[in-house]
């Protein structure tokens, strides 16, 4: 006991994270410029989390579905399918509100705002395109590529199979997978540990090459989206604390360290290590739902990627002086929900998505790289919406599968941030 209270650190792992986060943003203002060896210890800390994603998100789901009768997956499947489709839904409608309220757009000098490199090619994929595109033709080149949306399509069939193979429930092959995620998830843990150094390197060299001056143009459009980010998550919580039957702030108190890595890193794959343990460790939310419903929400459920394309949709049309009717604006709505499960989930991907539906709402395609220069802080606000939005979506569905545990949710039981090799909650 002694020993362990020498080793106990006087301040937790997310504390040393959001210090970082704030030394880092000091450091860039105070001493502006480019720094290739801050870039490069940042970019080497998110590569070495970017490792092991596509192997975390396929041997969870293919542990969480192979051990589960395919009559209980189906329930389970609609519940999370249907969740992620209203929320992300509901989050447009919400971003589309606060614009039309606060017009980010209007008042606003092109000629004042520092573009980013021009976008001179749409992509033009119709819905059609992207189903298909969630089908791998090879699982191996869709693990090489980093597709997480077909590797995740592979892993459900791969755990539907051995579902049906583990019907007496001896496969010796659910030992090996339990095994292998145990060893993935003790990788993850080994590089949490530098995460204050490469935290502090990402906003470091971003804030020092960027700087404010590209901020001061778009700061309405920034807080607009700021504004519709924190008061849709307020909002959700508060729901959720009402269906779970919890203290809204013990569920801010669990968001939070994922919140923190959402922010410093800017991208829902490079944060699901950390957003997978504290639903567990922190929300209660049991091992068997937490596998199911994390993966799938990294790519199926971008509340915040959803928001943040309606709300430069009506930016532009803004700028520029369009006026949307409301069956347009409708048309928006569910044209983002649905464009935001084809949005990548690596830093940066907000200016591809914007490729997407910028020219299909009739707007100039080259305004998209108006925003190119505030992407990195957008990105900021849209991931800690998506990793949120998937937490209190597995709050959401927990209560009617027996899947939480109200003695963590409520405070009473508390389990360190440290991430250990396996989940504390099963």
């Amino acid at each position: 006991m002694e020993s362990q209270q020498k080793r106990k650190l006087p301040i937790s792992m997310t504390g040393f994270i959001m210090l970082s986060m704030v030394a880092g943003l000091i450091f860039g203002l105070v001493v502006p410029g480019e720094f290739p060896i801050l870039k490069l210890l940042g970019n080497v800390f998110l590569r070495l989390i970017q490792m092991s994603i596509i192997l975390l998100v396929a041997g969870q789901i293919i542990e969480a579905i192979g051990g589960l009768p395919l009559r209980d997956l189906g329930k389970i499947g609609a519940k999370v399918l249907g969740v992620f489709l209203v929320t992300s839904t509901l989050a447009a409608t919400w971003g589309v509100a606060w614009s039309y309220l606060l017009k980010p757009g209007s008042g606003l000098d092109i000629e004042n705002i520092q573009a980013g490199e021009a976008v001179t090619e749409a992509t033009n994929i119709t819905v059609i395109d992207t189903i298909l595109n969630f089908f791998p033709t090879n699982a191996i080149s869709a693990m090489a590529n980093g597709n997480i949306m077909q590797v995740i399509i592979f892993a459900l069939v791969f755990g539907m199979a051995v579902s049906l193979v583990n019907h007496d429930g001896e496969l010796m092959f659910m030992g090996f997978i339990r095994e292998f995620n145990k060893i993935i998830l003790q990788i993850v843990k080994m590089i949490m540990k530098t995460a204050p150094v490469g935290v502090f390197a990402l906003i470091a060299s971003s804030i020092g090459a960027y700087g404010v001056k590209v901020v001061i143009p778009l700061a309405k459009y920034l807080g607009v989206f700021a504004i519709s980010t924190f008061t849709w998550l307020a909002v959700y919580i508060v729901v959720v604390a009402v269906i779970t039957r919890s203290n809204p702030m013990r569920i801010v108190n669990g968001i939070s360290r994922m919140s923190t890595m959402a922010l410093a890193t800017g991208s829902s794959a490079i944060t699901l290590p950390v957003a997978m343990q504290d639903v567990q460790n922190r929300l209660g939310i049991k091992q068997r739902l937490a596998q199911i419903v994390m993966p799938l929400g990294v790519t199926l459920n971008s509340n915040g990627a959803a928001m943040h394309m309606v709300i430069t949709l009506v930016t532009i049309a803004q700028l520029y002086g369009y006026e949307f009717s409301f069956s347009r604006i409708l048309y928006m709505v569910l044209l983002c929900t649905f464009a935001s499960v084809a949005n990548a989930v690596v830093p940066g991907a907000g200016i591809v998505s914007l490729t997407i539906v910028v020219p299909q709402m009739g707007l100039p395609l080259e305004s998209i790289a108006l925003f190119a220069g505030v992407e990195w802080f957008v990105g900021m606000l849209r991931t800690i919406n998506n990793v949120d939005g998937d937490a209190l979506a597995a709050l959401l569905i927990a209560p009617s599968e027996g899947g939480i545990d109200h003695e963590i949710l409520n405070g009473n039981v508390v389990i360190p941030d440290e991430l250990p090799g396996k989940p504390a909650v099963a």
